[in-house]
């Protein structure tokens, strides 16, 4: 397992290792100690092909997510939504796949989404806090200010987050 920083700050990329042999592969995923921080609620999501799922956040309770591909490939968006921070406003963006094993964790502070661009696309999320669905909130995914492309053509988006607002209007 590798730490890659980012110009983000306490935004990293882990580049996990697999091991293949005849039987398929091992690949470590979360080791809480290098990250220096616990996770206690685990989730996924299974999405087919140009799925954009986000941009999403809790206001309270907030979520630190580490963010690994079991199946298929993403590209990965986190937005900074610390006002005190050097990157406010900003995004970030990568690809995660089963074939690449980068996972990223993404501090409290951000909202994140992403496009699914395989055929089918499982994500597991390990969260530093639970759901608080009353804490909810989200980002329209295709803000004219943030300018995240998403590489998809014909996305496919929840009525929820079809009617999230815009940046500056957000809760």
């Amino acid at each position: 397992m590798k730490i890659l920083k980012t110009n983000f700050k306490d935004l990293i990329v882990v580049a996990n290792k697999k091991f293949n042999d005849n039987r398929g592969y091992f690949r470590e995923m979360l080791v809480e100690k290098k990250i220096k921080k616990k996770f206690i609620f685990n989730v996924m999501s299974v999405s087919k092909k140009n799925v954009i799922r986000g941009l999403h956040y809790q206001k309270e309770n907030s979520q630190g997510k580490f963010v690994s591909v079991l199946k298929g490939k993403i590209l990965d968006v986190a937005v900074d939504l610390r006002k005190n921070s050097k990157t406010y406003g900003k995004h970030y963006k990568i690809i995660l796949s089963e074939q690449n094993c980068k996972s990223i964790y993404i501090p409290v502070g951000f909202a994140h989404g992403f496009a699914s661009l395989d055929p089918i696309n499982t994500v597991l999320y390990s969260c530093t806090q639970y759901r608080n669905k009353n804490s909810e909130h989200g980002i329209l995914w295709n803000d004219k200010t943030l300018k995240i492309n998403w590489n998809v053509k014909k996305p496919i988006i929840s009525k929820k987050d079809r009617k999230n607002p815009v940046f500056k209007d957000r809760i």
